[in-house]
This record gives structure tokens, sequence and C-alpha cells, in this order.
């Protein structure tokens, strides 16, 4: 058992103990519950109120901490979080998850509670935070939920020795080479990935498919197969990681194919191919090119010709349209690359169907061309021309916060509701002075003054609106489903309901 700093109540939330500090909430000394113990894993998954992390809500958190032998410490966390009255759940997803907003609001936590056990619990030094496809997904609802709760919203992934990992690109790469051990879910003649089959075709625990906590469950499952059955191949992607030693193989200054699986390769080739380092991108990325496919064409084409092509949209790409094969490498998304050496071993270029020379002849005509690597990086890294953003809520990566704000804001998430009446923090980040009264509505609406309270409504209303398009088109398709459960049908009313009470009052 892990060390406590003292007696810490526990409570049940859907039906799973789950420990917290809540009566300690004003503590901004970090807990020492693993104060004591060596580098640690902690697995979650969130079920969400839609897809957009700047526009949608976290609605339940789950995680299970393990030890490096994938043990599990301490209890599970289970948590709901609050949704607030300026928010539309997609229809769609509560029908997949069962979850309704009343629910969030009767048993979890605000989100300023919830940010707190996050960054203080959860985010211990030398913990390993992952999910599935976290890193796409989860991993950016985390750092919307803490820029608006006034958090750093990068430091839980690196600092005191945190990083942060993704198992979907890990089994990607597993299953395409060094499948042995384990048994592949096949769908339709397809190969497919999908959490909730893996853990059925290799006997796992998953009760529950799309309940987070069942999703972890699972995820452990899976993680702790592919490291039992495939261990040096695990351990060599645990280090990639840190993006310094993705960088000592995948460098564009002195180029060289390397392995590479990624969601935007081929299903029908597990997908996995080998890439050539094509070009910079920006903040330190770089654009690589797939050397599966043939660049003869590519290379005669021109910079309009090649604008064309990338600029596309999806809506008007018919049969005959061909991408072209580059793709972005985020050095710090933990990517799943591997040394061409890896192919030589256990019919490696079979299993993704290449060879040798199909490689080298492709990567010398890149070579001979490099003028095509200059003009493919000029179009990709265009910035395409956007509405302004609505505001500073979906601003998070508009810059960085000086040191003086990022003091003010530990004041503020550290000040009870009592101190928070009498704070006026003077920021000079124009984004945090809008997110001040928002984040008192949501989490002490005692607090608002009338024309803050004016303020948030007008806000609220505007964003309800934006919202409702989409959210009223969605129900309409759900309500017209014959194949809806019970339950299902009860969070359609539970959403209609919800809808009703927080529709802002006509003029």
């Amino acid at each position: 058992m892990a060390a406590t700093c003292g007696p810490h109540p526990y409570s049940i939330v859907n039906g799973v103990w789950v420990f917290h500090f809540l009566p300690y909430f004003r503590s901004t000394a970090r807990p020492c519950y693993y104060k004591h113990m060596s580098r640690t894993y902690f697995f979650y998954d969130l079920e969400t109120s839609g897809l957009n992390p700047r526009n949608d809500r976290i609605m339940q958190f789950a995680g299970i901490r393990t030890d490096e032998q994938f043990n599990q410490i301490g209890e599970p966390y289970n948590i709901l979080v609050a949704l607030n009255e300026d928010t539309l759940p997609s229809p769609g997803a509560l029908m997949v998850t069962g979850i309704s907003p009343q629910q969030t609001v009767d048993e979890g936590y605000t989100e300023a509670q919830f940010a707190k056990i996050f960054a203080e619990e959860i985010c211990t030094p030398d913990t390993i935070i992952l999910g599935f496809n976290s890193i796409r997904f989860d991993d950016e609802f985390i750092r919307a939920l803490l820029w608006r709760n006034f958090y750093d919203p990068y430091e839980w992934a690196y600092k005191d020795g945190r990083s942060r990992w993704d198992m979907l690109d890990v089994v990607r790469l597993t299953r395409a080479l060094r499948p042995d051990g384990i048994n592949w879910p096949v769908v339709d003649g397809k190969p497919v990935n999908k959490l909730e089959l893996l853990s059925k075709e290799n006997g796992l625990e998953h009760a529950k498919a799309h309940d987070a906590l069942s999703d972890v469950e699972a995820l452990i499952g899976v993680t702790k197969l592919i490291a039992e059955k495939q261990p040096q191949l695990f351990q060599y992607l645990l280090k990639l990681r840190d993006k310094k030693e993705v960088a000592k193989l995948v460098d564009v200054h002195a180029p060289q194919p390397f392995v590479y699986a990624s969601g935007r390769y081929d299903a029908q080739f597990n997908k996995t191919t080998v890439a050539w380092p094509l070009a910079e991108a920006d903040y330190g990325n770089i654009f690589v090119y797939d050397l599966r496919h043939d660049p003869s064409e590519w290379v005669q084409k021109s910079a309009r010709e090649l604008e064309k092509i990338i600029n596309t949209p999806y809506k008007e790409r018919d049969e005959n349209y061909v991408k072209l094969p580059v793709k972005k490498l985020q050095f710090n998304r933990a990517p799943a690359v591997a040394p061409l050496g890896v192919l030589e071993q256990s019919d490696g270029w079979q299993k993704i169907s290449l060879d040798l020379k199909t490689v080298e002849a492709h990567r010398a005509t890149l070579q001979q061309h490099p003028e095509f690597a200059r003009t493919v990086a000029q179009i990709l890294s265009k910035k395409p021309e956007f509405a302004p953003l609505p505001d500073a809520e979906s601003k998070l990566y508009d810059g960085f916060v000086s040191d003086r704000d990022k003091l003010r804001a530990e004041v503020l998430r550290n000040s009870n509701e009592d101190e928070l009446q009498k704070y006026k923090p003077e920021f000079t980040d124009a984004r945090m002075k809008e997110l001040f009264p928002r984040y008192k509505a949501r989490n002490f609406p005692r607090l608002l003054a009338s024309e803050e309270r004016a303020a948030y409504e007008t806000y609220r209303a505007a964003r309800i609106q934006r919202q409702m398009t989409p959210f009223m088109k969605d129900f309409q398709a759900q309500s017209k489903r014959t194949d809806l459960s019970t339950h299902q049908q009860y969070i359609l009313e539970e959403l209609k309901l919800w809808l009703e009470s927080i529709m802002p009052e006509s003029e």
C-alpha cells in the first residue's frame, strides 16, 4: 500500500469506491499519497459531451494507477464532472455513454474541483499518463479544462518527471511487426484495433465498452499483454515519449528511411509504412513522405497543381482524387517509429507489403528533386484563414501566459469563496481577464456582481445559440431511431428537459 498523509474520505461514485481530498480543498501542499513510490502509470479515459475539445466538455473521468508491472495502486477514480448551463451535449454521444447532464450535476464535481483533483492527485511526479488515442483526443480536453480553470495547460504532461503516452499507435506497430502471442480482431475481412475487440479476442476484462472505467481496465489488460508478449518493442516505444529519442531516428538534416505506424496510413498494411523525412514543419516538427508511393509523378507537378490537390475540400474529393502521401510527424506525440532494421526480422517487409528495393528507388527520386520538398513544405505551412475564435476559452494556443499572470492564477485557483470575493486579479493577458468572471459563474455563481451576471448571461445565450442547430439536428435523428433501449429513451427525455431548463429567458 502507498503511504498516506492521513485519513482520506471515500465515497461511492457510479458504484465505485473513490477517494478524494475535498475536505482539504484549500490545501496548496501537494498530496503525499505516492510520495515514496517510483515511476507509475496512470491509465485514464474520458466520456465527453462531444468531439470538439474547445467547445465540448468532460462529463466523466476514470483512471487507475499502476506500478511498472501493471499492479493496481489504490482505488480507481470514477468521477463525473458537472455540465454547466451553457452546454448542449451531443445526443449521439450520450446515446453511447448513457450519462445525462442532470446526473453530472447531481453527482459530479465542478470543473474547478476536478481540475484540482487532476493536478494534485493524478499528476504526481514521475507519472506516465496514458490512454487509447488519448494524445489526439482526451489530452486535448484535459488541456482545455485546465485552461478554463487557471491551471497551466501543459505542465501536467512534462514537469516533475511526468510524461504522456498513447497505446493506440503502440498497438498498431505491434500488430504490424510483432503480432505473435496476441489475438488480433478482424471485422468483415479487415483488421481493426478497437479496444473492446482487442479485449474480447484476448479474453481480457471489459465489462462495458464506452464506459470510462471499463475502458481503462481493458486498456491496462491490453498494455500488459503487449509488454509481456513483445517486451523489447514495448520498452523501445516507451522511450519515444521523449521527443529527443524520436529525433535520434527522424532527422531531416541527416535523413534516413524509418518505419512509421499512424492512423493516416492504410488499414490493409496495418497502418504501417516506411517514411522519409521530407522537410521541416512548424514547432520543430517535420513533414514525412510515405515511401510506399512512387513520387515520380508528384515531383513533376507545379506548385499550383500541388496546392490545388492539397487544398481540395473533403466534400469535393471523388473516387478519382489521389491524396498527396505527405503528413506531419509531431515529435511530442510519442509517434510509433522504428529503424528500418526491424523489418529484417520476423518477415517484417512481407508483413507491411514493402521491399527495400522499392523504398530505395522512391527515396532516390525524392533526393533528386529537393525542390519538391521545399514546395510541399511552403504549401503545407501556410496557415488557413479561419474566422476569429469567438472567445478566450478557444484561444488556448494563442500564446503563453506570463509568469506574473501565472502567479495571479495560482492565487485565484487556491482561493476559497470568501477569498475569491475579495480577489481582484490584475491580469495582463486579455484572455484571462475574460475567463475570470466565467470561472466564477460556473464554480461560485453567488460571487457574481450584477454587471458580471448580465455579461455572463449574454455570453451564455450566444454560446447556446451556436450549439442549437447541430444539437436539434442530432436530437431529431436520435429520436427517429427504432433501436433505442429504455435507458437511451430516458436520456433523450432528460436532454429535452435539460434544453428547457438552460434556455435563456426571452426579453
